[in-house]
């Protein structure tokens, strides 16, 4: 792509997709719907990048605005320093061969075999069929399918019809890899094999990913930025760690289940504010709130409970009840901390 000024090879930003005041109207009968509204964001080169909402928020209408499957109503949106709205046809062709995208239902070619549907991206290219050829050897080895070249993708289970999906968007050597939901249509052990090939692509390939999903455990384990849609507007944009820890905004804890003291499941009858235990990937041998009853010798109610343990580390959260004295209160959650967990009260 051509720089831009103050953009140079030698001296690239290192923001490879920005996006500024985007802003996505559909206009409907009687009015309009408002998708997106205000998006401001900076993914930085090589990274990957979460954006997480529920069903509704923006965050497919958000993807493919990116790759300008579907074109904002205002704003800019900067790739390697370039304005997608302002392309023409051929640079649009050119820009899509270096932001590719993967689907959660694959979009595969069911009549084609598994080689045909990595061949077909290069062949419109244009891209010699010697060169093709070794391409999809190479690209097959990289997703764990050299046995299923001849096969068909009816014969695939999802996740090898996933990683065929992923080895078609390698295929024009891209910069950026965009995920709709790809690991949505999964089971858990598939879906964690997934994740871990997109993070071989990321840390051997230098691809920028960005990941749409709904999923926090997803976010948790890949991504090393993200941003919560909720919407159509950005509610909440940081490093992983510090959005999960310290949550803000109220779809934040809608979607880490984060219950607020008014909410009729929890409300406490002495007026205290829950407390929150946030495990975020460090190793803990011991179950840390048995300890702190009998150690400390509290009573401690348990309201809601989220954690699981992946490759050893603990990730997810807890909501708790602990007694009203607020002397009581702190030494509970000093102990709380000195065993590696993060401790806050849950506030409206």
């Amino acid at each position: 792509m051509r720089s831009v000024e103050g953009v140079t090879k030698e001296n690239p930003s290192p923001f490879l997709i920005e996006l500024q005041d985007v802003r996505k109207v559909y206009p409907v009968q009687g009015g309009e719907v408002v998708a997106l509204n205000d998006i401001n964001l900076k993914i930085r080169r090589g990274e990957i990048y979460g954006i997480i909402g529920l069903s509704g928020a923006g965050k497919s209408t958000l993807i493919r605005c990116i790759n300008r499957l579907d074109s904002p109503t205002e704003g800019r949106i900067l790739i390697d320093g370039q304005n997608v709205l302002e392309m023409n046809k051929r640079q649009l062709r050119s820009m899509r061969r270096k932001v590719s995208m993967i689907f959660q239902q694959f979009n595969l070619l069911m009549q084609q075999t598994v080689e045909k549907n990595i061949r077909y991206p290069m062949e419109i290219a244009g891209v010699p069929r010697a060169k093709i050829s070794a391409r999809v050897k190479e690209l097959l080895k990289i997703v764990g399918l050299e046995d299923k070249a001849k096969v068909y993708p009816i014969q695939l289970s999802g996740g090898q019809r996933q990683r065929v999906a992923i080895a078609r968007a390698l295929a024009s050597d891209p910069e950026v890899l965009l995920c709709d939901e790809a690991t949505s249509a999964l089971d858990p052990m598939t879906t964690q094999s997934i994740l871990k090939l997109l993070q071989e692509i990321n840390r051997e390939l230098g691809i920028t990913i960005v990941v749409i999903t709904h999923e926090m455990a997803v976010i948790r384990q890949i991504c090393t930025h993200v941003a919560i849609l909720d919407g159509g507007v950005i509610a909440e944009e940081g490093s992983v760690d510090e959005v999960f820890t310290h949550t803000k905004s109220a779809a934040g804890r809608r979607l880490f289940g984060i219950v607020a003291p008014e909410s009729e499941e929890v409300r406490l009858e002495s007026g205290t504010p829950p407390v929150r235990l946030v495990f975020d990937g460090e190793q803990i041998p011991e179950p840390v709130v048995a300890n702190l009853i009998l150690k400390l010798g509290l009573p401690v109610s348990i309201l809601s409970a989220n954690v699981r343990s992946l490759n050893g580390k603990q990730y997810g959260q807890m909501i708790i009840e602990l007694p009203e004295d607020p002397v009581i209160r702190k030494t509970a959650m000093d102990f709380l901390r000195q065993q590696g967990v993060a401790v806050e009260e849950v506030h409206p």
